[in-house]
């Protein structure tokens, strides 16, 4: 649903911003790169606007994260994809500051919102008027006195300062914002190799049997979402282990929606000892059961 003309701008928690935001309601993916994984992290959008975005997760971020978001506009062609940084997150709302926004996609949220042009782009064409051809030359009188060609001459010194300061400003948030996707490329580049040396699981083996493997376990967190709706249960996970024993793959099979996310955040830690077939380690695909309960329950 798109946002309707001269509808007043949402704010976060009471908060006045210059940047207006208008309401959307459109699925938004959140991916966040934790310890060299990427997570993903769906939910829907609050309001947008060409600062940030607010959002409803299905998981929960930090204040201060990088991640990366799409979301697809009404009516638009292609989905906006950036990266932003989180500024807070409280009740499983979000607050997401764009990085780098670049000007094609702020046209995309300006068309989409229906707001004017900016300003820049409304300024008419610079008009030269002349003197009349009969008014006489000015003469030695009209010469600027000593005091204003000293003011001049300070006020051009001024502007060249802060033009030099200016550019040094952006030379050193080009470097900067060079450098941080210089890394995140080469964090992506290190997980795509990973992902390009796991093999096709050679067999499948059953739970059980994979349990007595089981070298490290990592308990899921309890959500105090979770826990104020009283969630609880068994999440059952399809894996796919590598030949190492790291968990390569995770897709959900059944348990609670509210628990799923926690279950593969946890699941995706666990360490096996190496599956063998005929010596060799292989890689296998099995089934990971991942209980919840509130604290202080007993296990059945």
């Amino acid at each position: 649903m798109g946002a309707t003309i001269g509808h007043p701008p949402a704010r976060f928690s009471g908060i006045r911003r210059r940047i207006p935001r208008y309401p959307v309601a459109v699925p938004v993916d959140i991916t966040v790169l934790r310890s060299g994984v990427p997570a993903s992290i769906p939910g829907r959008c609050l309001d947008l606007g060409e600062g940030g975005v607010a959002a409803v997760l299905a998981g929960e971020l930090l204040p201060g994260e990088w991640v990366a978001v799409a979301f697809q506009l009404p009516n638009e062609g292609q989905p906006l994809q950036t990266k932003a940084v989180v500024r807070h997150h409280g009740q499983m709302r979000c607050g997401l500051e764009f990085l780098g926004l670049s000007r094609e996609q702020r046209y995309m949220i300006r068309h989409w919102a229906g707001t004017e042009p900016p300003e820049w782009s409304q300024r008419g064409s610079l008009t030269i008027s002349f003197p009349p051809a009969n008014l006489p030359a000015p003469g030695p009188e009209l010469a600027p006195e000593p005091s204003k060609r000293a003011f001049l001459d300070q006020d051009q010194a001024l502007r060249r300062l802060a033009g030099l300061t200016l550019a040094v400003f952006l030379a050193v948030l080009a470097v900067a914002a060079w450098q941080w996707h210089r890394g995140w490329q080469r964090l992506e580049a290190r997980t795509l190799r990973k992902d390009a040396h796991i093999r096709q699981p050679a067999a499948r083996v059953p739970a059980e049997v994979m349990e007595r493997l089981l070298v490290r376990r990592v308990e899921p967190p309890y959500a105090d979402a979770a826990r104020r709706a009283n969630l609880q249960g068994v999440v059952v996970l399809d894996a796919v282990v590598a030949a190492d024993g790291s968990v390569v793959n995770l897709y959900p099979v059944r348990g609670p929606d509210g628990l799923v996310f926690a279950a593969m955040d946890a699941a995706r830690w666990w360490r096996f000892r190496p599956y063998r077939i005929n010596g060799e380690p292989a890689t296998v695909e099995t089934t990971l059961a991942v209980e919840f309960r509130p604290p202080g329950a007993t296990a059945n």
